[in-house]
């Protein structure tokens, strides 16, 4: 009879536990959801979106480390600019999501730029580059900015003049295209700091949700996805970069206002159809790279999607709307590669190496 009352009370404590964990298990469940078959909303946006591959390289591009690593250098080589003192990672920082965090960048001589200067990060995977497209790709695009006289106020001789002073970037530009009897060419400065650019992709939960992972969102997320849809967002951000693959119509609140708009397309192909007509922006990390529009006029998301909707969905969104989709953007913000955020070690100037110009 001891061993009884003994006995009782530890199988009561048991079936309590079982009971107890029971229903945990079925709290999670509810708040989880099952791996396997993707969901309705995955099927649904993979119709419009796709996860980011490793990389934006195509077919038979040199992929090669040695190129690689040289645009790197160049990236972050503030000597090839006419100041000695602005390189690409001026205006398109690695440590701030690609971006220079300004309404217009800074140029030589402290000139102002005409245009929010936008990420370098995914931007590879854009139809074209610059918010006009006028150039064909990222190795283009490279080379353009340097000889800008707002930019960095270089001539080709210069950058070349530069590089060819240092023993180092001559035999880097040696090892990176083999093939090449004089590579130290300033065609091949774009083509290197292009490859660079092409591994500066940035995965993020939305990613991971794209591949099968419905738990890789929260709740509130999923909510703000299906809102994006809904609303009809993905008519212009879509594909890879949620952006990045066709041109529209678009003012700002601040050019409106003003009366003085940006040409857009138009100052690159003089078509009077393209005037004022910008590449739609990616929204990948775009909680990362404000101020926002391509005068850099808006410093808010949440503002920046009410004005988008409004002026080009012809939405009204709800203040719950709002939060909703700010909320599903958050997960657009990705992981930098590594190797990216590693500042690399410059080769020292030598006698021959142009000193710096300050003149306009």
């Amino acid at each position: 009879m001891k061993k009884i009352r003994t006995i009782f009370p530890v199988l009561f404590v048991l079936i309590a536990m079982i009971i107890v964990f029971t229903h945990c298990g079925e709290s999670i469940s509810e708040k989880t959801e099952a791996p396997g078959e993707l969901t309705e909303l995955q099927k649904r946006t993979l119709t419009f979106i796709s996860p980011l591959p490793e990389h934006a390289f195509e077919e038979g591009m040199n992929q090669s480390q040695e190129i690689i690593d040289l645009g790197k250098m160049l990236f972050f080589e503030p000597r090839i600019s006419k100041s000695g003192l602005i390189s690409c990672n001026t205006c398109h920082n690695m440590a701030t999501f690609g971006v220079d965090q300004l309404p217009v960048s800074v140029g030589h001589g402290w000139q102002k730029g005409p245009i929010n200067a936008p990420t370098v990060l995914n931007a590879a995977f854009h139809i074209s580059q610059f918010w006009d497209g006028r150039a064909a790709d990222v190795e283009e695009q490279a080379g353009m900015p340097i000889l800008d006289k707002l930019e960095m106020a270089a001539t080709e001789e210069h950058v070349l003049a530069v590089l060819a002073s240092m023993p180092e970037y001559v035999e880097r530009f040696r090892a990176a295209f083999p093939d090449q009897e004089e590579p130290l060419i300033y065609e091949n400065v774009g083509n290197a700091i292009g490859a660079f650019e092409r591994i500066l992709v940035t995965p993020s939960p939305f990613d991971e949700f794209l591949k099968g992972n419905a738990n890789a969102l929260t709740q509130e997320q999923k909510k703000g996805l299906e809102v994006f849809l809904d609303v009809g967002c993905q008519a212009c951000h879509r594909g890879v970069a949620l952006g990045g693959d066709m041109f529209a119509f678009f003012k700002t609140p601040k050019e409106r206002e003003t009366g003085e708009a940006h040409p857009g397309r138009f100052g690159f192909t003089e078509r009077e159809a393209d005037k004022h007509f910008f590449k739609v922006p990616s929204l990948l990390n775009i909680a990362k790279t404000y101020p926002y529009l391509h005068d850099g006029s808006v410093w808010s998301l949440a503002e920046t999607v009410n004005i988008v909707a409004k002026d080009m969905l012809s939405k009204e969104l709800t203040e719950e709307q709002t939060q909703l989709i700010v909320a599903f953007l958050h997960s657009l913000t990705g992981e930098i590669p590594a190797y990216a955020l590693e500042i690399p070690i410059l080769p020292p100037s030598t006698p021959q190496t142009p000193r710096p110009r300050f003149d306009i």
